[in-house]
């Protein structure tokens, strides 16, 4: 099967871009922004392992810092997000609107 997927990716300053961009040309990824990328991803039967375990062979990740979030269309036709590896972080525009309070997701 193929997937339409996006890709955004935070390795900090000692990443392996190196590894990462080769993975994104062997697919033919298109940039999308900054650190975004688009690709038709092939995959067998679960595209979140599969890509998860194809990524982890091909970069290398440290898993207490490097961010990589996937976008892609769920089986309800919805899209859907999570990392692949990595969580999420306080936001830079958190505090900045007036007369909000910090909560937890629901």
């Amino acid at each position: 099967m193929q997937q339409r997927i996006w890709l955004s990716y935070d390795l900090g300053l000692r990443g392996d871009y190196e590894g990462l961009y080769t993975w994104l040309d062997d697919h033919s990824a298109r940039e999308c922004s900054d650190n975004v990328a688009a690709l038709t991803y092939e995959f067998k039967s679960n595209l979140l392992n599969e890509i998860k375990r194809d990524l982890s062979k091909s970069v290398e990740l440290d898993h207490k810092k490097d961010r990589v979030y996937i976008i892609y269309p769920g089986d309800d036709g919805k899209y859907k997000g999570r990392f692949l590896f990595g969580k999420r972080k306080r936001a830079p525009w958190q505090g900045y609107a007036i007369g909000t309070a910090e909560g937890v997701d629901e």
